[in-house]
């Protein structure tokens, strides 16, 4: 191993899973983290004035950089992922949006190659197996009942690399897609959906263990119909997924979910599409047009909510100053959560020795990406350190 392959930091505050570390040194050897705390060493990269995270992990994100992973072309995907990483996002997985049965086996394909190449974690197929009245953003003449053959034909055409599928277990066919699903290994999640309370807890019993955007596309909290949202709340088996954009869920709703459910068992996503990162414009999202004025997505024909513009780094930081999380919960929720939902645990989703040196670098006092680092080579933000240590 050459000495470009071993780097150390100093003097920088670490957020590891037992608590947060002022002054901190970590050493990277590699694409891993080699070890952490120790006395500063000559050669180390001096950041005091800095905080050290985990990468962040996005389950449920549909593009970034004006390309959409749901084009079934390779480049645009291969944008669309590091667009998300340049913003701290160093495991992501694809979602998919309805289509064509055919036509989304065809982008599966696509992507499938893309998790083989290691860009990608894992394919997300949001859709079509979902109620029309709570479709969103998604095409209603292009929704199917989440027929067990046609569920499986989609995993199939993942090769393997599905990790989750979000469909309306009300419909002809989902509890037993739900059960399929869980004795296939791949996450079953409950979303755009008219499901009642007892119908929701049965799908958490047939093996469902996500809750897709918890409180959007799905009906309301009632006196007395609680309806999904409390029992997918409520029920200590079940990840929520969360947006944190200031424009899915008003602050108070979110302090709610993570009053009820902690930061153990929050996700926070971005449900982005292709816009995030860009300006305002017309985007594609599927077959599906989207309008983004002021950094909020509206589908051109109805105006409902079209996913989001989001970056991880953005919610971060706002989980920490505008939610009023800590530091270690807001770690939690983007990077620790999803990681162990993943089975990845052992290799991402908190800072130790022998993991992934996936590795954020935010400004200490606003919270600001400074830099990103993933599997020990730094992706953006590298010179701004350099140049900070020389001043």
């Amino acid at each position: 191993m050459t000495t470009a392959d071993r780097k150390a930091f100093a003097g920088a505050r670490l957020v590891l899973p037992g608590g947060v570390v002022e002054h901190g040194r970590i050493s990277v050897e590699g694409s891993r983290i080699a070890g952490l705390g120790g006395e500063p060493e000559p050669g180390d990269l001096d950041l005091t004035g800095y905080t050290v995270v985990p990468g962040f992990v996005d389950l449920h994100v549909h593009g970034g950089g004006g390309a959409s992973y749901a084009s079934g072309i390779a480049e645009e995907a291969l944008t669309a992922a590091r667009t998300h990483l340049a913003h701290g996002t160093t495991t992501t997985i694809a979602s998919t949006v309805t289509g064509e049965i055919d036509e989304v086996c065809r982008q599966a394909a696509v992507l499938s190659e893309l998790v083989e190449d290691g860009v990608l974690a894992g394919i997300h197929f949001e859709g079509p197996f979902i109620s029309h009245n709570r479709c969103g953003a998604h095409r209603p003449d292009l929704l199917r009942d989440p027929d067990p053959a046609l569920v499986r034909k989609l995993a199939d055409a993942a090769r393997g690399h599905a990790k989750m599928f979000t469909l309306a277990p009300e419909l002809p066919g989902g509890l037993e897609s739900v059960r399929m699903l869980s004795d296939l290994g791949i996450i079953a999640a409950v979303g755009h959906t008219d499901s009642d309370y007892d119908l929701t807890l049965a799908a958490v019993d047939a093996g469902a263990t996500v809750a897709t955007h918890l409180f959007n596309a799905m009906p309301g909290i009632q006196h007395r119909a609680p309806g999904p949202i409390v029992a997918l709340l409520e029920d200590e088996r079940v990840t929520v997924e969360l947006i944190n954009d200031g424009i899915h869920l008003h602050p108070s709703v979110l302090e709610l979910a993570y009053g009820t459910a902690g930061a153990e068992r929050v996700a926070l996503i971005t449900d982005a599409m292709g816009a995030a990162g860009m300006g305002d414009g017309l985007y594609p999202l599927g077959p599906l047009q989207v309008r983004v004025e002021n950094g909020v997505a509206r589908l051109v024909e109805g105006g409902s909510i079209a996913g989001s513009t989001l970056t991880l780094d953005v919610s971060f930081q706002r989980a920490v100053n505008v939610l009023g999380l800590s530091l270690n919960q807001a770690v939690t929720s983007l990077s620790t959560v999803p990681a162990r939902l993943l089975g990845l645990s052992d290799s991402i989703g908190s800072l130790e020795a022998g993991k992934n040196a996936d590795l954020v670098v935010l400004d200490s006092e606003t919270l600001d990406l400074v830099a990103v680092m993933r599997r020990g080579e730094w992706i953006v933000g590298a010179d701004r350190l350099t140049r900070a240590h020389a001043a």
